[in-house]
Order: structure tokens, then sequence, then C-alpha cells
């Protein structure tokens, strides 16, 4: 048991990594979507995304529910940064809908 704990620790912190390369994107997303005019919300985006996940899920065994769930939150996670940071809403959604927005940590110079 103690090795199989091991083995999910080390996984779990490869999992971080990959999330944090992902959120360095979706910060590289704040700084290109004002000059392009795009909201932080892209429904199309969204759904694109999700059908992604679900897809390569299924491909390779894993519960496409559980993706599906996984990145939703992590998208919603998402958009709520970008809003945050690109300083408006989206058409629609009102601020008392808008989930509370995350605070933006970006790495210091000996961190990036």
């Amino acid at each position: 048991m103690a090795e199989l704990r091991m083995t999910i620790d080390a996984l779990d912190r490869r999992l971080i990594e990959m999330l944090r390369l992902r959120q360095d994107c979706i910060d590289r997303a704040i700084e290109l979507k004002p000059a392009e005019g795009l909201p932080a919300r892209i429904e199309s985006r969204v759904a694109q995304v999700i059908a992604n996940v679900r897809a390569s899920a299924l491909a390779r065994g894993f519960d496409p529910d559980l993706a599906a769930s996984l990145w939703r939150s992590l998208i919603e996670w998402s958009i709520a940064r970008e809003q945050a940071e690109l300083g408006h809403g989206d058409a629609g959604t009102s601020a008392a809908d808008a989930p509370e927005p995350p605070a933006v940590a970006r790495p210091s110079a000996g961190e990036a």
C-alpha cells in the first residue's frame, strides 16, 4: 500500500505540473484576447474543449463523464481568471451570476 501511495503522489505532482502549464496558456490568452476583441467566455470553444476531453477520455479508457466534469470546473475557473484580468464580464453574464474571480498569481523572476 505504501508503494501505491507513493505512485499516486508522484502522479498527482505530474498532474499539477501539467495543469500549471495549462494555466500558463490561459495567461497567454489573457494577453491575446483584447487585441482580437475576444471575450473570456466563448461558448463554442467551451463545447469544443468538452467534446475533445470526452473523446480523449474514451480513447484512453477513462470515464468521459468524470473527465467532462473535471474540465467544466477547470474551464469555469479559467474563464473567471480571464474576466478578472480583462476587467469585464461577458455579454449576458451579470456580476451577481459570475463566480468569484481567482487571484492571478504571476511567477516571480526566479520561478519562471
